[in-house]
């Protein structure tokens, strides 16, 4: 009796701590400042709008404040939506109106987010964010305090800074410098709308708390001259620093976040291809940090390669990737893919045979050890540098294809229109079933349209692209035809929320690489059978559970999980490499996760 007694009392410690996060997430959603009035109003952690109910005017003294219709969640999502079908015309006018919402009433937001999450997602972040960036000093109003900017001239009081940031302990930044936002080029200060989209997305897709997030934008000056004549640029008008002093001021950027939030796990963006790797390079072994450029887009294109691959029926070990691009995206992307040969291919240990696999061409063609440029190559280009060429110069693409002849063609470079119908056409001849990924953005910097990718391979490519493209009709069939979409969102929300949940100290490429295969493995048999490469966006929030627990198993398998509970479902201490399969754990472990999610709704019973 007495053990049965102990399994019942384990049974209900296990579910109080399930549902903890529950009730950790509904306090934060409650008045806790206990603000009335205008101050309740402007709180947009907490205001309701026409939400609040008549005895929760009078009791915060909101009678008079706001118009007098009493309205539910659903009916203020109804009002927005309607507002921006209205301004479908101009897709900038959308975005600054649903930024409105964001920084009024974050519950209102996040809830037309999830709820009208394929239309609403290329509003706030590609493509239209990109159009917000370029044009953020001039839209900028006076009372919009967006994140944090921490310009060079401020790096001897950083610590001050950070104390200006009010709410609690954030758990997730996203941090940018401006140099190199999407395919637009260094944008400076007005690269603040990537951090903020980027967030937004970590909310609505990853179950990450909003009140818990900072956005923040390095201010390191520009070398666009373009930002520096402009009257209205609000960020330092100074080119920008050089290395040294670029390196030394992130380091003390990094310094003072994990003083002040030792738990905050920090995201690199939209940095420069040198940067990028370099911060990576410096800073992920001594912070809780990753580069979505890098590692991000890199899991989620092999997410869809593994699939790809499949639908192909050509073995993974026969395959030639040639990639187009050769910046941090293009080689983020073929290192993760190179990693899977390495783990799936059958090549063994060798990293020179998983190699062997990939082609790299910048606008100046395939690059080779023996270039008449190799010496001044930066170091992210040397990593798949060809050695076996003999002396040939490739300077095409078209020449690549009839020399390589690939199967699977990827496009980083962000130039437009890069394949041609000529080279779509090389494609379809040398492959039965082409893989084409045009993965730049936004969308006129994509290397084809899956309209032309259709015709030109009469209906046999097999595509996915990074920014969203419209269905097409099979030319010969009839039938329509879905289009991939290689969105970082399918990754870095759940990434990111798997590892602070397991208060991971760091994001080792395991967690990235278990993430990309375990979203390969999300497919239901119906999209399977549509040959879709990636499961449908409205299932991200379902999809972002399942891989937040895998990152954490996995975290457990490296030993740097510290979150007491899971430690204590799993029976081990902090440090521990633990890997047993346990199906019923890990569905339990699935259930927690879940139960920290944040939900947006409101409540009443605290006002």
């Amino acid at each position: 009796m007495a053990s049965t007694n102990a399994k019942s009392h384990s049974r209900l410690s296990t579910v109080s701590e399930l549902f903890s996060g529950f009730y950790k997430n509904a306090k934060a959603a409650m008045n806790t400042a206990n603000h009335q009035g205008n101050e309740l109003i402007k709180d947009h952690h907490h205001t309701q709008g026409t939400g609040f109910g008549i005895e929760a005017r009078r009791a915060n003294h909101l009678e008079g404040l706001i118009p007098p219709a009493v309205e539910t969640l659903d009916l203020q999502v109804a009002r927005c939506m309607a507002r921006i079908d209205s301004l479908a015309a101009t897709p900038l006018e959308q975005y600054a109106y649903l930024d409105r919402i964001r920084s009024e009433d974050s519950t209102l937001f996040y809830k037309v987010v999830m709820s009208n999450l394929r239309k609403v997602v290329s509003i706030i972040y590609t493509p239209t964010v990109g159009l917000a960036c370029q044009e953020f000093s001039h839209l900028y109003t006076p009372g919009n305090a967006p994140g944090l900017f921490l310009s060079l001239a401020n790096k001897d009081h950083l610590d001050e800074i950070l104390n200006n940031w009010t709410g609690p302990e954030p758990d997730i930044c996203v941090m940018t410098d401006g140099s190199r936002i999407l395919g637009l080029g260094d944008l400076g200060i007005n690269g603040m709308g990537i951090p903020i989209g980027k967030l937004s997305l970590y909310v609505a897709a990853g179950g990450f708390n909003p009140a818990k997030t900072l956005p923040i934008t390095l201010d390191l000056g520009t070398n666009t001259q373009k930002h520096l004549d402009d009257p209205f640029y609000l960020g330092t008008k100074a080119p920008r620093p050089d290395d040294p002093v670029f390196y030394d001021f992130v380091e003390a950027v990094m310094i003072a976040l994990k003083k002040k939030w030792p738990r905050l796990l920090v995201q690199f963006e939209d940095f420069s291809s040198e940067h990028a790797f370099g911060t990576l390079e410096k800073l992920r072994d001594r912070y809780f940090m990753f580069n979505d450029d890098i590692q991000g887009t890199g899991a989620v294109i092999l997410s869809g390669f593994i699939n790809a691959v499949r639908v192909s029926g050509i073995p993974l070990a026969e395959h030639r990737i040639l990639f187009v691009g050769a910046g941090s995206a293009g080689v983020g992307v073929a290192s993760q893919l190179m990693e899977h040969f390495l783990r799936a291919g059958g090549d063994g240990a060798s990293i020179e045979k998983a190699k062997s696999h990939f082609y790299l061409v910048d606008s100046k063609g395939l690059i080779t050890t023996d270039r008449s440029d190799a010496s001044r190559y930066p170091h992210h280009k040397t990593l798949f540098m060809r050695g076996d060429m003999k002396g040939q110069q490739i300077t095409s693409l078209e020449e690549a294809i009839d020399v390589i002849k690939p199967t699977a063609l990827i496009g980083l470079s962000a130039v437009g229109g890069a394949f041609t119908e000529q080279i779509l056409r090389k494609m379809s001849e040398i492959n039965a079933r082409p893989i084409v990924f045009p993965l730049s953005n936004p969308l006129a910097n994509a290397e084809c349209t899956f309209e032309d990718a259709m015709r030109c391979s009469n209906g046999s490519v097999i595509f996915a692209s990074g920014t969203a493209f419209p269905s097409q009709a099979h030319p010969v069939t009839g039938t329509i035809v879905e289009p991939g979409q290689g969105n970082n969102m399918y990754i870095f929300p759940a990434l990111g929320f798997g590892a602070v949940l397991a208060k991971a100290s760091s994001v080792p490429d395991s967690l990235i690489y278990r993430s990309s295969v375990s979203l390969s493995e999300q497919l239901t048999d119906e999209e399977v059978d549509q040959g879709l490469l990636y499961p449908k966006l409205d299932r991200i929030r379902e999809i972002s559970a399942v891989l937040a627990r895998d990152v954490i198993l996995q975290a457990l398998a490296e030993g740097i999980v510290h979150e007491p509970y899971v430690l204590k479902l799993y029976g081990i201490k902090a440090g521990v490499k633990f890997s047993v399969a346990d199906s019923e754990k890990a569905n339990t472990l699935l259930n927690w996760v879940k139960s920290q999610m944040y939900i947006p709704t409101y409540d009443n019973s605290k006002l």
